[in-house]
């Protein structure tokens, strides 16, 4: 699934793409691609028509482009393999298209929601005081995000009888990191995935949060990670960051610092690759937390 790297590549290129621009039609082909939108495929169209996108803007892995008065949005999530590409309208459809956007004027371009296993899709939603889609209002921030408080999310790690992979993963904590960099972030630490975050001192958290931030602006700079052609940014290109990891994907390759053979070991429903030697389990019995939410981040779950 597309992290926050991969779905800012993607809100950079609506944003240069479509800001400003209003909607002429909309022609939704498939329905599963509008399922979150309650009131189905034809209201979805018919609202959207006529509207003027603003500023394309992300939190986490979900971004949303203002529509109008910014009253309302255009919420998107990918999912595992959705693509929100800007096309020539006389573009050859492709073959998982699911919903086009035309505009009212004469660029010579549409949007069009392309995704093949259908687990992501469109809807149009509200917006809090906050400027935030209401259906996302509880998301926490992400680690890119000026208004991040690091302070916050140490003593929430403190608190939480849980490990540090399951916290960064967890969306009501920090919003936009995925298994591939959070396996890269704690490689970088030299923590196991296991470790507990009651364990965790303020600056290991903060030598941690910064990683995150490392390793994702790095994934930014590159275009964002493509192991297949499912993940492109706008225009339809991969990114290249694959290239980089030094942790994800790579079982029995030696370790980049010390030449160790990396492992993966399954982890709730997915994969985690680390180093046995640089990132040791932690000791049977360390402690776990004194409780599973911070007062900080009590409401917020995902």
């Amino acid at each position: 699934m597309p992290e926050l790297p991969e779905v800012e590549v993607v809100r950079r290129g609506l944003d240069r793409w479509t800001s400003g621009r209003t909607v002429a039609d909309v022609e939704v082909l498939h329905p599963r691609a509008v399922r979150r939108h309650i009131a189905g495929s034809t209201d979805f169209a018919a609202r959207l028509g006529g509207s003027r996108f603003g500023r394309a803007m992300r939190r986490g892995k979900y971004l949303w482009v203002p529509l109008d008065e910014a009253s309302s949005s255009l919420l998107g999530h990918l999912g595992m393999s959705g693509q929100l590409l800007v096309q020539p309208q006389d573009a050859p459809d492709e073959k998982h298209l699911r919903i086009r956007i035309r505009f009212d004027d004469t660029l010579g371009t549409e949007l069009r929601f392309v995704d093949q296993r259908t687990f992501g899709g469109l809807s149009l939603h509200e917006n809090t005081a906050d400027g935030l889609p209401d259906t996302i209002a509880h998301i926490a921030r992400d680690p890119l995000d000026p208004a991040f408080d690091d302070a916050a999310f140490h003593a929430a790690l403190r608190l939480r009888r849980t490990t540090v992979k399951r916290a960064l993963l967890d969306q009501s904590l920090i919003s936009g990191v995925g298994n591939i960099y959070a396996d890269e972030a704690l490689w970088r630490t030299k923590l196991h995935y296991d470790r507990p975050t009651a364990t965790l001192t303020r600056p290991r958290s903060a030598e941690l949060l910064g990683h995150v931030r490392d390793v994702m602006n790095a994934a930014l700079d590159q275009g964002g990670t493509s192991f297949d052609s499912l993940y492109v940014n706008v225009n339809g290109e991969s990114g290249y960051f694959d290239r980089s990891l030094d942790a994800y994907g790579r079982e029995g390759e030696p370790c980049h610092r010390c030449g160790t053979p990396m492992r993966r070991r399954p982890w709730m429903n997915r994969s985690s690759y680390f180093c046995p030697r640089c990132q040791r389990p932690p000791r049977l019995g360390a402690p776990s937390g004194r409780s599973n939410r911070s007062p900080q981040l009590s409401r917020a779950s995902s």
